[in-house]
């Protein structure tokens, strides 16, 4: 199951909704760990070719850059504010608002004197019209004895007007004039708080990229104490005998067809008959795998062992695939069992429901735990009583072993080697739990959800 995760990548959320806080900070660790290997392979490879690459290139086809060198030989690097005659740099900064400022009051005090002389253009316009116009009216040019003198008059009282719009001119200029200089303090001030407000945030930036360093170090510093106990678990599973190695692949092959050595008590099924170890004989495929290839083919040319539909689903389609996989698969392995009888364990439960579980477990003490059949992967569902709450661990078994996933990687080969193996040491090392106290089954004895006749 971990090594389908690592290999696509994704965890689907059905899966990471059963997984609790501590598992899924350590599953998203293998998973980095995995990514940072792959970006590490590629940009080997990547290297590796620009070198072949270069290499073909002929020397005058070759581009580089050459830098500016000083008077001791090496790069010429210029810092603003540093170098001789340079302003200190909040100096360069505050000419630079002030500039913009300038600039931006500028533009406006030019837009404003624009629409201000329209106004007084227009304004005396209409005036010298309605003078015009009651000069004809009350035609007292054609009263008038002089006609040079109403031109006289005409002429002073044009005069009168224009010096009244030069008037009206320059106290438009000087409104607008006092106008710019209130908006370019405006706008400078504006460009402080800005300023201030950038520099605010960068510091806050600076805050936030430490807290992430810090956050990073811890969990890093977790990981490392996660693996630290791995190891310590894993010496501690392989002394006490309870430890599954994996069998490499040329072994498991010459295996076949050979009679184990090993009949220790651990290897008898409830029937009492010897049996095989599974996984090394070419017995028949299970039920639930056969019925899968005759829903695909009706003819059987091939062994079904060499056939698509011997590889398993993903996860559990329906309860009738569960029950068929654990008859089939995990009965042969004593899974439910106790390590040294053949009855079943009083902490399996076999089908039940998360609620089921809780409701169990919830007048018991801390510590008390109860094993059921996971409907999410092919495995179990170890359900924990805290102090508080509940906490449900996956137990991953797919291959030939049984072992947490997202919490350690240790294998054991029976589902009893790995109960008993937690009942001294703990599952996760920041919740320290250990298994104390068996939860029994409350429904009549025998009802394990179909699992057992």
């Amino acid at each position: 199951m971990m090594q389908r995760i690592l290999h696509d990548m994704y965890v689907e959320p059905e899966l990471l909704a059963e997984l609790n806080e501590e598992q899924k900070q350590i599953l998203f660790y293998k998973i980095r760990q995995e990514q940072v290997r792959r970006w590490t392979e590629c940009e080997t490879k990547e290297e590796s070719s620009e070198k072949t690459s270069s290499s073909s290139l002929r020397e005058g086809e070759r581009k580089g850059v050459q830098w500016l060198r000083g008077t001791d030989g090496d790069v010429w690097v210029w810092v603003m504010g540093e170098g001789p005659g340079d302003r200190p740099y909040e100096q360069i900064v505050k000419g630079l608002m002030e500039e913009k400022a300038r600039r931006q009051a500028q533009l406006e005090a030019q837009e404003l004197w624009r629409k201000k002389e329209a106004e007084i253009k227009q304004k005396f316009r209409d005036a010298i019209a309605k003078e015009k116009a009651r000069l004809v009216a009350g035609k007292w040019k054609e009263e008038a004895e002089d006609r040079k003198a109403a031109k006289q008059e005409e002429e002073r009282i044009q005069a009168e007007l224009k010096k009244r719009e030069e008037e009206e001119r320059q106290m438009g200029e000087e409104e607008v004039r006092c106008a710019e200089e209130k908006r370019a303090k405006e706008l400078y001030v504006s460009l402080q708080q800005e300023q201030r407000q950038s520099e605010h945030d960068d510091k806050e930036w600076e805050e936030q990229l430490q807290r992430s360093k810090v956050a990073d170090e811890e969990m890093m510093r977790r990981a490392r104490w996660a693996r630290d106990e791995y190891k310590r678990q894993s010496i501690r599973a392989m002394e006490k005998g309870h430890f599954k190695q994996q069998i490499p692949v040329s072994r498991r092959h010459s295996a076949i067809g050979t009679e184990p050595s090993d009949k220790s008590q651990d290897n008898v099924p409830p029937c009492g008959k010897e049996r095989p170890r599974a996984g090394l004989q070419p017995a028949e495929p299970p039920l639930y795998r056969r019925r899968q290839s005759r829903r695909h083919s009706g003819t059987a040319a091939h062994p079904l062992m060499d056939s698509p539909a011997w590889v398993r689903a993903p996860r559990p389609s329906s309860r009738e695939s569960l029950i068929l996989w654990f008859n089939e698969d995990q009965k042969p392995k004593r899974a439910g069992y106790e390590r040294t009888s053949n009855t079943v364990a009083t902490w399996f439960h076999g089908i039940i429901s998360r609620e089921d579980s809780e409701m169990l477990l919830m007048n018991k003490a801390e510590g008390s735990f109860l094993v059921r059949v996971s409907e999410r992967i092919w495995g179990y569902i170890l359900s924990y009583r805290t102090a508080t709450s509940f906490k449900h661990f996956l137990i991953d078994a797919s291959g030939d072993y049984y072992s947490f996933l997202g919490v350690d990687q240790n294998r054991h080969a029976t589902l009893a080697d790995l109960i008993d193996f937690h009942k001294e040491e703990v599952i996760t090392t920041t919740g320290k739990e250990r298994l104390k106290e068996a939860c029994r089954q409350m429904a009549p004895p025998g009802d394990y959800g179909g699992l057992f006749p």
